[in-house]
Formats: structure tokens, C-alpha cells, sequence
């Protein structure tokens, strides 16, 4: 008999690690994931917006911790996937959310920005894939959930021009396949989702440049809106899911159709 639909949005008991969960669209999902009932760990680079958000979620009554963490040093991904295992006993649920860009021309990008954007947008993925996969193996589930980016699927010749940041994401689609293939006969689920533009500290400056262009050309004539992204990582991140692995969602309002 199939599972009642609250049921299977349910993720009570579960536990999640959302990096760069401190503000912008990592809090989003990270607070769907606690309002579905999951334990959450909160990772970010600094502290200041981290313990604000743990503070308030805490304050919410959700079970939550928080943990810097920089995704593209392995040390760190290590101690942050150990400690979270210790505080809450298993390890359930990645999203792979922590991300940098740097805007330039090609021609003029600095090899360190290009080099400092894959560090952290692909190999700080994979790091935390194969950190949280070896756990999830351990008990034969789990999903994890990168978070691309359209920027991976198209692109315009009006910008913006960021290559290193465009390579990552389309990289990081490629590898949400590659990872679906390698786990999904061990119990383990890798897919993606490729916002469009949604405010935050990262995308703001672009969105002010394109917004107009937006309201005029999008399916959907706007900026994505606050909340938009919560329902498609709780359903990747639930039992609702469960038989879709290897696959990217755009949450664009239409833009790549």
C-alpha cells in the first residue's frame, strides 16, 4: 500500500547538512528541510551569519547546529561530516550549496579567481559528496543535492561573463550524473537543482543588471521569489522522490525552456 502524501514529505528523523546554510537561498532550504522535520547542520566559511542563523532556528524549535567550514579544504569537509554523525547520530541528507563566483572576460580572467571558483563550486562538492556518500553507504541511503545553477545550462552573449563559475556549475551537473550512476544500486539518490535568479549577496549585483530583461523575456515574468526553492529540496530530499536519481531541476520560472 503507497505511503499517505504527508508521509512521504515527512522527514522526521532524518538529518541534513546544507552548506553555505547561513543566509540567501542555503537558509531557504535548510529551513524547508527543518520545517519537514529533518535535523540540520549549518555550514558557512564565517561565523558571524552562521551563529545568527542557528540562534534563530534554534529560537523556531528546530533541531539544529552550526559548523564553519571552508567545502574546498578536505580537513574541514572531514571534521564537519564527523561531527555532524556525532551530534545526531547518522547522516541523511546533503545539499551542496556553498558557492563563489568572480566576473571577468575570459581573456582577463585571473588564473588564482578561476582556480578559487572551482575549488569551491565543483572539488568543495565533490569533497562533501564522497565525505557524506561514505556514510550514507554505510547504512544503505541517502540523497544528496547539489545545487547548480542555470548558468550550467545556457548562456547569453550579454553576460554576465563569469567562465570559471558557468565551468563549475555545468561541471557539477555532470557530476550529479556520474554520482547517481556510481551509488544509485547502493541505496544512494544524487540529484540537482539549477536555480535561476533568485536575490542573494551572490547574485544581487547580476540581478540588477538584468531584471528588466527578465520581466520582459521570462515564462514566468520576474525574479524567483522567497520560498520558491523550499518545496524542490524537500521533495529531493524526501521519500517523495524516490525513485528520480541523476537529474537536474530548473527553478528558472521558465527561463531555459
Amino acid at each position: 500500500m503507497s505511503r499517505n502524501i504527508k508521509e512521504l514529505f515527512d522527514l522526521s528523523g532524518k538529518t541534513a547538512i546544507v552548506t553555505g546554510g547561513s543566509r540567501g537561498i542555503g537558509k531557504e532550504m535548510a529551513e524547508g528541510l527543518a520545517e519537514a522535520g529533518a535535523n540540520v547542520m549549518l555550514c558557512a566559511r564565517r561565523s558571524e551569519w552562521l551563529d545568527e542563523t542557528v540562534a534563530e532556528f534554534t529560537e523556531r524549535g528546530f533541531s539544529v547546529s552550526g559548523m564553519t567550514c571552508d567545502v574546498s579544504k578536505p580537513e574541514d569537509v572531514e571534521a564537519l561530516v564527523k561531527a555532524t554523525v556525532e551530534a545526531f547520530g547518522k547522516l541523511d541528507i546533503l545539499v551542496n550549496n556553498a558557492g563563489v563566483s568572480w566576473g571577468a572576460m575570459p581573456e582577463e580572467m585571473p588564473l588564482e579567481k578561476w582556480q578559487k571558483v572551482l575549488d569551491v563550486n565543483l572539488t568543495g562538492c565533490f569533497l562533501m559528496a564522497q565525505a557524506a556518500g561514505r556514510e550514507m553507504l554505510k547504512q544503505g541511503s541517502g540523497s544528496i543535492i547539489n545545487i547548480a545553477s542555470i548558468s550550467g545550462m545556457t548562456s547569453s552573449a550579454n553576460g554576465p561573463f563569469y567562465a570559471g563559475y558557468v565551468a563549475s556549475k555545468a561541471g557539477l551537473i555532470g557530476l550529479t550524473r556520474e554520482l547517481a550512476a556510481s551509488w544509485g544500486r547502493r541505496g544512494l539518490r544524487v540529484n540537482a537543482i539549477a536555480p535561476g535568479f533568485f536575490h542573494s549577496r551572490l547574485a544581487d549585483s547580476v540581478i540588477d543588471i538584468y531584471e528588466r530583461s527578465i520581466q520582459e523575456n521570462n515564462v514566468i515574468p520576474r525574479i524567483g521569489a522567497e520560498g520558491e526553492l523550499k518545496g524542490t529540496v524537500v521533495f529531493l530530499a524526501s521519500a517523495a522522490s524516490s525513485y528520480i536519481t541523476g537529474q537536474t531541476i530548473a527553478v528558472d520560472g521558465g527561463m531555459t525552456v
